[in-house]
């Protein structure tokens, strides 16, 4: 039903039905979500990375390239309490710690600690999983709201 002030409507009703919605990277969701949406989006990236560079995945390069993404990213989301915070500052350093410790990781456990194109993958690493992040949270946020 229209707000109308006309008629003694509710002013902050009407405010609020005409003010955009704002993407939130914490969205309302059970903590269990968030983690599923967080994993499958770096899952996805290490899925695409895979298949752009090698035309296919299997499960010896999941376990090469996910694997250590994820394990980084998560170790780090236990340091900053990201799913019990809900904070941008935690959501942030987890992936400004996670990314990286699971790069490292990557590097060291395929011999590559020592090639230069490692800061290549490093940096692209850091670009997209942040991208694919925040737009899985983006997503399921506007799913919530729905």
């Amino acid at each position: 039903m229209p707000v109308s002030l006309t008629d003694g409507g509710d002013p902050t009703q009407a405010a609020s039905m005409l003010s955009p919605v704002r993407p939130s990277l914490s969205p309302p969701a059970p903590a269990g979500v968030l983690v599923l949406a967080d994993g499958a989006a770096i899952a996805v990236f290490a899925v695409i990375g895979i298949v752009s560079h090698t035309g296919g995945v299997s499960p010896t390069a999941l376990a090469e390239d996910a694997v250590p993404l994820l394990a980084g990213w998560f170790a780090a989301a236990a340091v900053f309490r990201l799913y019990a915070r809900r904070t941008t500052r935690a959501l942030l350093s987890t992936w400004v710690v996670g990314i990286p410790l699971g790069v490292a990781v990557r590097a060291g456990a395929l011999g590559r600690l020592d090639e230069p194109r490692q800061l290549a993958f490093l940096a692209t690493t850091l670009a997209l999983t942040l991208a694919f992040v925040v737009v899985a949270r983006v997503a399921l946020g506007a799913v919530s709201r729905a």
